[in-house]
């Protein structure tokens, strides 16, 4: 048996755990080196309810927001390689309504690096989706409305913003643009990780996105993106060989904006997801919905974990906090 073969087993037990004490349906874990050697399992349900699915290792995950990390950013820090954007300019160069009637709002001197790190005072979150379900007048509402300042904290509106200078500088909306090679916007639902019975969609949700403001949107920069552990662990080799994205756009990736933040990422701090023995060299994050990537840049390793932990409900503690860091630590022989 190899050492990343050990290392798997090892980090594949508490997932396998969580399934067999009923705290998540399934799950599905990955782990690839910088060389391409890779080993991905599976295991317990991609749907309980309401008729049971089992987990493949092929089942596609809603990522939710994965989607800020593997779509968005790379794309924002495309742009700027190319100069079509300053990451230090105001998001205004590339939206200039934001805010239109108060030329001296907050809001207008928020730049796309700061949104990036999430250093913004925009919220966490907002239930948009319940302010209607037309996406162009939500777009208007998003751009027009007096946020409330606060402390910056990981705010969804960041990326939301950053989705919206995509696609006016694109000229399409999100969903019409190309997803990246093994992602997409949507999955067939019988192949998919099903994720929330929802309240306000009355449906068990599978295979289309279950991040309320996205839906609303019909595309949004902060969650949408779909994709299985595969295409999750090329786009992790990708990052550790620099073969798809440049090394400018990948050192930002891996230069620190704050104590928790770099450029889209996290990198390591006390308690973070990736637990206490990844190195230094290490960015990660997290979607709601379950999911997770890390790329070890030092040790030259990925893994991700994708779970359907909010299946069928999110009012549940899945315990995917500490799955997470458990997994973390004994990828990296803990």
């Amino acid at each position: 048996m190899t050492a990343l073969a050990q290392l798997f087993d090892c980090a594949f037990a508490p997932l396998e755990t969580a399934v067999n004490e009923r705290r998540i349906p399934g799950g599905v874990l990955g782990l690839v080196d910088r060389d391409g050697a890779r080993i991905v399992r599976a295991t317990g349900l991609a749907q309980r309810v309401p008729d049971a699915r089992p987990m493949h290792e092929g089942t596609w995950f809603d990522l939710a927001s994965l989607t800020k990390v593997i779509f968005t950013t790379p794309r924002i820090l495309k742009l700027a390689e190319d100069g079509v954007i300053d990451l230090d300019a105001p998001l205004i160069s590339a939206l200039p309504d934001l805010r239109q009637y108060d030329e001296k709002a907050w809001e207008r001197k928020a730049t796309f690096r700061q949104c990036l790190g999430h250093q913004t005072p925009f919220p966490a979150v907002a239930p948009i989706y319940t302010y209607g379900r037309d996406p162009d007048l939500l777009r208007a509402f998003i751009l027009q409305r007096e946020w409330q300042a606060g402390l910056p904290v990981y705010s969804d509106i960041n990326f939301i913003l950053l989705g919206f200078a995509l696609e006016r500088l694109t000229g399409k909306t999100l969903r019409a643009m190309d997803p990246g090679p093994g992602f997409a916007f949507s999955a067939a639902s019988d192949q998919a990780a099903a994720t929330e019975d929802c309240t306000w969609r009355h449906r068990v949700l599978s295979g289309e996105v279950h991040d309320d403001n996205c839906s609303a949107l019909q595309g949004a920069g902060h969650a949408g993106l779909f994709g299985t552990a595969d295409s999750i662990l090329d786009f992790a080799q990708e990052l550790l060989t620099g073969t798809s994205t440049s090394p400018a756009s990948i050192a930002l990736m891996r230069t620190p904006l704050s104590a928790t933040r770099t450029h889209g990422w996290e990198h390591p701090y006390d308690n973070w997801s990736g637990g206490r023995l990844c190195s230094p060299g290490t960015i990660g994050h997290t979607g709601f919905t379950g999911t997770g990537l890390w790329i070890d840049f030092d040790k030259g390793r990925a893994w991700t974990l994708l779970t359907n932990r909010i299946h069928p409900t999110r009012h549940f503690d899945s315990g995917i906090a500490t799955l997470r860091q458990m997994v973390g630590d004994l990828v990296n022989g803990g």
